[in-house]
């Protein structure tokens, strides 16, 4: 369980304070990030919900956002923003790299986020009128695909960062774990509907990991949180669809 408290405790705000320190756990936490995934999915589903009886669905999305920010801490984002600039800057490999180390924000990272949270809150605006019960499978589904972008695309070798070394505790059984529980809850609240965006999101983050990984010769934190984020959009926008009334 201690592995689990370290995946909760720095993914999350959620206070954790039972955490015994153990970096043994932290490389194990990885197998966690599903659950974190479950855990933010029920508390979006509340926010949510509540914030649905006391104001318009597009009020209720952008709380429903800042309320998903705060609880990450903003960790994702600012994955996605450092890739943004780094890939945006159309430089080679190594300035790229130098551009995501960067503490500040550049321009594409500042329009590649503003992008990201409109297409979001926009989706979750229209998700009020569709099954809202399959909020919950956004960031579920999301951290689950991010394992096999550990899993099957190398560390950046001379990166130093958080996420070196995670991928020697991920195990293939939680993975596997993770996915037939993940498409079985999918099954449960929206049929093949929902099923179908889980594969289309995890067609999406694959696609994402092997273009970048492609670009830099491996995947850092940055491109971790940043396959997170971009899947949870993708899978909003599918959910979101016309079909769905």
């Amino acid at each position: 369980m201690n592995a689990l408290w370290h995946a909760i405790a720095f993914f999350t705000r959620i206070p954790v304070p039972w955490l015994k320190p153990s970096d043994t756990a932290w490389k194990k936490s990885v197998n966690g990030y599903p659950v974190v995934g479950i855990v933010i999915g029920l508390i979006l589903l509340a926010v949510h919900q509540a914030a649905l009886y006391l104001f318009s669905p597009f009020l209720a999305a952008v709380l429903t956002l800042v309320i998903w920010v705060y609880m990450t801490g903003g960790l994702h984002l600012d994955g996605w923003m450092d890739l943004a600039d780094g890939l945006g800057s159309s430089r080679p490999r190594e300035q790229i790299l130098a551009i995501m180390k960067d503490s500040r924000v550049g321009a594409m990272g500042v329009l590649a986020a503003i992008l990201l949270l409109l297409l979001k809150t926009a989706s979750l605006a229209e998700l009020a009128f569709a099954k809202w019960a399959l909020l919950v499978l956004v960031p579920f589904a999301a951290r689950t695909h991010v394992l096999l972008s550990i899993r099957f695309w190398p560390y950046l070798s001379a990166e130093k960062g958080i996420g070196k070394g995670i991928s020697e505790g991920l195990s293939s059984f939680a993975i596997l774990l993770s996915y037939l529980f993940l498409l079985a809850a999918g099954w449960f609240l929206g049929g093949w509907a929902a099923v179908a965006a889980i594969a289309v999101s995890l067609l999406f983050a694959l696609w994402f990991s092997r273009t970048v990984a492609g670009k830099l010769g491996g995947l850092n934190g940055d491109c971790y949180g940043a396959v997170i984020e971009s899947s949870e959009a993708v899978m909003l926008l599918v959910l979101a669809g016309s079909w769905w009334r």
